[in-house]
């Protein structure tokens, strides 16, 4: 198991680029009240235990007018999990995916186009399992991230 034991000035570190990846190491210092060398230490240090994963833009989807965001339950065989895990990693569509408790084992937030898109979609991962979705109408608190 890899050692990502987090101090205050990680969790410090990772709340200022968790605000803005864009934030100059200069500027994070003066916030976490360290050293430009001690941060940018503490930053490489941090992505290479796996800690920071990479940095992304977020984009509003709403600006794009035929989107739709939806859900996907997907209640799985445990043989096909590998294959339904792997063609999921391959499809653009897909934001996110997560193992969960309950009736369903899997849950898929993705983006389309128009509902054709969505319907080949969904048509096609039930060659894994039975599925349900949920058509987002809009989102009231966008992603974040937390740092507990």
């Amino acid at each position: 198991m890899k050692d990502t034991t987090l101090d205050k000035l990680d969790k410090d570190i990772l709340k200022a680029i968790a605000n803005d990846a864009k934030l100059p190491v200069k500027k994070i210092a003066e916030v976490v009240y360290a050293s430009v060398p001690t941060v940018n230490s503490r930053i490489i240090e941090l992505t290479n235990k796996g800690v920071i994963k990479g940095y992304y833009t977020e984009i509003d989807n709403t600006v794009f007018e035929d989107s739709i965001k939806c859900y996907i339950d997907i209640e799985i065989s445990p043989a096909l999990r590998e294959k339904l895990y792997e063609y999921l990693k391959e499809s653009p569509n897909v934001i996110s995916c997560d193992r969960v408790t309950g009736e369903y084992s899997l849950m898929v937030q993705a983006i389309f186009k128009n509902t054709y898109e969505m319907d080949k979609f969904i048509n096609s991962i039930q060659l894994y399992g039975r599925t349900k979705t949920q058509i987002v109408f809009s989102s009231i608190i966008p992603y974040r991230n937390v740092i507990l």
